[in-house]
């Protein structure tokens, strides 16, 4: 789908005085404003992103029942389980939290549920396992606020349980010694997209200052945190959460941490994953290289081998599991072709652009693991929310729906709206699963999009693209890429700087690359500058570009490509379009101007 493009304004005055005040060069400068950061010392903190402007872990509201309760357990000698999710947020929380307490002398075990069997979140069954295998204290990971439910049948089986999540709560709260949650009603805390594994590490912080018995804790369990910081950057930027305020320190640490002192497990996939002789991480090589491997666990239903992984100390036991992971996410990828194909084929037949607000589409032997992927991808290409639901092909079993969302549409909302004819659901404003009768699917289809055709209307159908700045190829240097990198992290909430450059031609016909073809390269040129290029994702403009021989304007981040020793820029094209065709400048109600 064609996407509108605008153009960030600046405004010269406010580039100067900040420019001025910080002695930063204008050009990142200006790439701050268009984020926001107009004032001195909010751009300072922001691009400094130092560890001592974490929050104290006692700020978090839980925390404090939940570190005095965990103490407890720990003095006793009780059984502790840390229940998680089965994606890589809930494995690497589970993990950290697993071996902070095992540091502590605790007697702890984990438990991830299955995602085909079990589904999200807490269930009975499990519960009642883990009782009588004499467990005596609950912590869940990114999962538990809405297990209202799930806590009544812990207090009647004789466990206590802490809840640490930062997922959306349903009616009523659950029951349980104590809720560590960034939103908690009645509570304040500054900073509410904490990722799971964010919440987790505050709260073995907790743990450690109370076994420290002070705020600066000692240096095995300082040691253990600098490491544990890395688990946490790990399932920040897999789950998507806004890389900012502490999410930003998070990561930015996290990332330096996984390099310099990975654990066995996180050494060898470092290994497998082709990253380990990279001099610096940074956070698309956990959303494209290291989240995925994690996922494909608890996706095809063995995320306890991610939290193995995770969590091993024998390098041997780390370099097996890292080549089977490796070699289920090269399934994964192959279901997830069969099931975009299907799904694809599926949405061209069905969708009526006109009247069609929301998409849902559903089939048999669609992999249920592999579902959520495809419906994201199939709201970025259709710029539509996008349930997608695999059907038991025996017919014993409910629906199982995965969802994705687009800005400025709330899933867990519309879900809620359409709640009568779900079975269940659960999840965010962005993602969230369900489970449904097949009777139901039509009725469920309809109400989704009559709510998504009253929540939104008219342009918003349509995608934006906000460009950062228009500069020429030639601006693309080393020394300008690296003033940019000093906005690392970048992911969710603080994307890499979008920039446009007009009057590019083709200097070599585009092709197709990667599995299936998805991805495409190119080589563009404009004056004396020739620069290769990537887009991910749009193998699928090959034969479209080849045909045009005019020129173009192209929408593209540029990066810094390391292999093998040599550095290179290049260019990640997100879009293009011919060189004259009109785009906005707006924010300031500035007026529309033409690229090129």
């Amino acid at each position: 789908m064609k996407k509108r493009w605008r153009f960030r304004s600046h405004d010269p005055a406010r580039l100067a005085q900040l420019a001025g005040a910080t002695g930063l060069p204008p050009f990142l400068v200006q790439m701050l404003l268009a984020r926001g950061l107009s004032e001195p010392h909010r751009a300072q903190e922001f691009l400094e992103a130092r560890l001592t402007q974490l929050r104290e872990p006692e700020e978090l509201p839980g925390i404090p029942a939940a570190a005095e309760r965990i103490a407890a357990a720990l003095e006793a000698g009780e059984r502790i389980v840390v229940y998680g999710d089965y994606d890589v947020d809930g494995m690497t929380g589970t993990a950290l939290l697993c071996q902070c307490l095992k540091m502590l002398g605790g007697d702890v075990g984990f438990y991830v549920p299955n995602r085909m069997d079990e589904g999200y979140g807490l269930n009975d069954e499990a519960l009642r396992t883990l009782a009588e295998q004499g467990a005596r204290l609950i912590i869940t990971v990114d999962c538990g606020a809405a297990s209202y439910d799930q806590a009544q049948t812990a207090r009647q089986l004789g466990l206590d349980m802490i809840v640490t999540d930062h997922h959306q709560f349903a009616d009523r709260l659950p029951e349980c010694v104590a809720i560590v949650h960034p939103r908690l009603p009645g509570h304040g805390y500054p900073f509410g997209d904490l990722s799971g594994s964010g919440v987790a590490f505050k709260l073995a912080w907790a743990v450690c200052q109370r076994a420290s018995r002070a705020k600066k804790v000692g240096e095995r369990m300082r040691n253990f945190l600098m490491q544990a910081i890395g688990l946490a950057a790990l399932g920040t930027v897999a789950d998507v959460v806004p890389l900012l305020d502490e999410n930003r320190i998070l990561v930015r640490h996290g990332l330096i941490s996984l390099r310099e002192r990975p654990s066995p497990g996180l050494a060898a996939l470092l290994q497998v994953a082709g990253l380990a002789d990279k001099q610096r991480l940074d956070s698309e090589d956990i959303g494209f290289a290291l989240g995925p491997r994690l996922n494909a666990c608890g996706r095809l239903g063995q995320a306890q081998l991610g939290c193995e992984l995770l969590m091993t100390s024998s390098a041997e036991r780390a370099q097996t599991l890292a080549e089977y992971i490796d070699q289920l996410n090269g399934s994964r990828q192959s279901l997830e072709r069969s099931v975009y194909l299907a799904a694809n084929k599926q949405a061209q037949e069905q969708f009526d652009p006109e009247n069609d607000a929301a998409l849902v589409l559903a089939d048999y032997g669609w992999h249920p693991g592999v579902i959520g992927i495809v419906a994201g991808r199939l709201a970025e290409k259709f710029h539509r929310p996008v349930v997608l639901i695999a059907l038991d092909e025996v017919g014993a079993k409910p629906g199982m729906g995965s969802a994705r969302s687009i800005p400025g549409y709330d899933l867990h909302q519309a879900l809620r709206a359409c709640s009568e004819v779900l079975l269940s659901h659960g999840g965010h404003a962005a993602a969230a699963g369900l489970k449904i009768d097949p009777r139901q699917l039509d009725t469920f289809r309809d109400l989704l999009c009559e709510h998504a055709a009253a929540e939104r209307s008219g342009p918003d159908r349509q995608p934006e693209l906000w460009i950062d700045a228009e500069a020429p190829l030639g601006a693309f240097t080393f020394k300008t890429l690296d003033q940019l990198e000093q906005m690392a992290p970048f992911g969710a909430g603080n994307q890499r700087p979008l920039l446009c450059a007009t009057g590019v031609r083709l200097a070599e016909p585009p092709r197709r690359i990667g599995s299936g073809s998805r991805h495409l390269s190119l080589v563009v040129q404009q004056g004396e500058t020739r620069l290769r290029g990537v887009s991910f994702g749009n193998g699928d403009w090959a034969d479209e570009l080849a045909a045009v021989d005019q020129p173009l304007a192209i929408a593209c981040r540029p990066v810094i490509n390391e292999f093998r020793g040599r550095r290179a820029v290049e260019l990640q094209v997100v879009d293009w379009r011919l060189a004259d065709a009109p785009v906005e400048s707006l924010t300031d109600g500035s007026a529309s101007r033409a690229a090129g």
